[in-house]
């Protein structure tokens, strides 16, 4: 059944409560609601790697990202578009974010050239060469069928001359109002402006002002977590926040460690993503209330013990460390799979946590709490 304007919510955001600066709220789609602070997990291809989409949502999680450049790539918009959009086909029916796909132009492609217009660039895939400008990015999400597009920027790798980042800043902005003209404003979707100034405050104080000005159903911090002190991070983040409007969400791109998200939630950010923890899960790694846990070393070969007889998630709670240190070594998929779902699992309850924390007024306890586990560190070895 086709929406119409009748049946299908406007693109919003309710702010509800507030902890300090920590926010709790929830972002309205066409497909579904997202629960803030959120963490959402990257399926860059249409897939979150090694887990079936039923299971990211037992997880909690209510929203996942795709990425607009591999999309394009392959299997290509227009196709995705013919077979009825990308919910339809990845099986995943509720909210869904795409970044623009500058960030992997930058990092992935080869022989790329910017220019005013855009950037264009040969494929890391089989060489073809393609174009990509902010009304192409654009069209793109919109024939993926995203719930929430972003603008086309520029991200540049820190440290960075103070020029080449205000240079990207003001390119980033101009590709913003022209991503802001090309959206076409389906009801109960939504675009995002991305704040780009590098680690320099006044800048970001202008790119802020900018995109506001222009006007975006949210905002966005990018550029960030690219090679930075976590520290210069965290004070980017706590000069720009405030000059973002109260009642529109902010989304911290490609952060996070958990450590990173509670920080940055008790700076006023709402929407995180990061690879982390899958891309983890896929190299022994785990994250659990006792901190990071590697399952490859042999302190595991004997040890009898579940990663965590307390957790909700029963891949965490129902094998032995020594049946997934096993795996790990062995190089098995099951290994990866339940990793994966391991550290999936934990970021999202982290993040109900920190809504509850958030809703009781208690917010700076409970990021302490938190904390005081990591600290402990693991159980000891058998």
């Amino acid at each position: 059944m086709s929406e119409t304007p009748t049946d299908t919510p406007e693109f919003g955001f309710t702010l509800h409560t507030t902890d300090g600066v920590a926010r709790r709220g929830t972002v309205t789609t066409a497909h579904g609601e997202i629960r803030t602070p959120a963490f959402m997990p990257v399926g860059t291809q249409a897939t979150v790697k090694c887990m079936y989409p039923a299971q990211v949502r037992e997880l909690g999680a209510d929203i996942i990202l795709g990425n607009t450049y591999h999309l394009m790539l392959r299997p290509g918009a227009e196709r995705v578009a013919k077979l009825g959009g990308l919910h339809r086909f990845m099986n995943w029916p509720h909210p869904i974010l795409t970044d623009s796909g500058g960030f992997q132009v930058m990092s992935l492609a080869q022989l790329r050239k910017i220019t005013e217009k855009g950037v264009t660039f040969r494929s890391h895939i089989d060489g073809s060469k393609h174009e990509l400008t902010p009304e192409r990015s654009i069209e793109i999400q919109g024939l993926l069928g995203s719930n929430i597009q972003m603008q086309l920027d520029e991200c540049v790798a820190l440290p960075a001359p103070a020029k080449e980042m205000e240079r990207a800043m003001e390119l980033s902005l101009r590709w913003a109002e022209r991503s802001r003209s090309a959206f076409f404003g389906k009801r109960g979707h939504g675009i995002f402006g991305i704040v780009q100034g590098g680690d320099d405050e006044g800048l970001r104080l202008r790119s802020a002002k900018g995109l506001v000005d222009i006007g975006f159903h949210g905002y966005a911090l990018g550029g960030l977590a690219v090679g930075e002190p976590q520290e210069v991070m965290l004070r980017v983040i706590r000069a720009t926040t405030p000059a973002l409007p109260a009642d529109k969400p902010r989304y911290l791109m490609g952060v996070g460690t958990p450590h990173d998200i509670l920080e940055a939630v008790a700076r006023g950010i709402d929407m995180f993503d990061c690879v982390m923890p899958t891309r983890a899960g896929r190299h022994g790694q785990v994250f659990t209330r006792h901190g990071r846990v590697n399952l490859k070393n042999a302190r595991h070969a004997d040890d009898p013990r579940p990663l965590d007889e307390l957790s909700d998630c029963p891949a965490a709670r129902d094998w032995s460390r020594a049946y997934l240190h096993h795996l790990v070594r062995t190089g098995e998929a099951l290994g990866a799979m339940l990793l994966t779902w391991v550290n999936l699992a934990y970021y999202q309850s982290l993040m109900a946590g920190a809504r509850a924390a958030i809703e009781a007024g208690r917010y700076t306890d409970y990021k302490a709490e938190v904390e005081e586990g990591w600290a402990k560190g693991d159980i000891e070895a058998v």
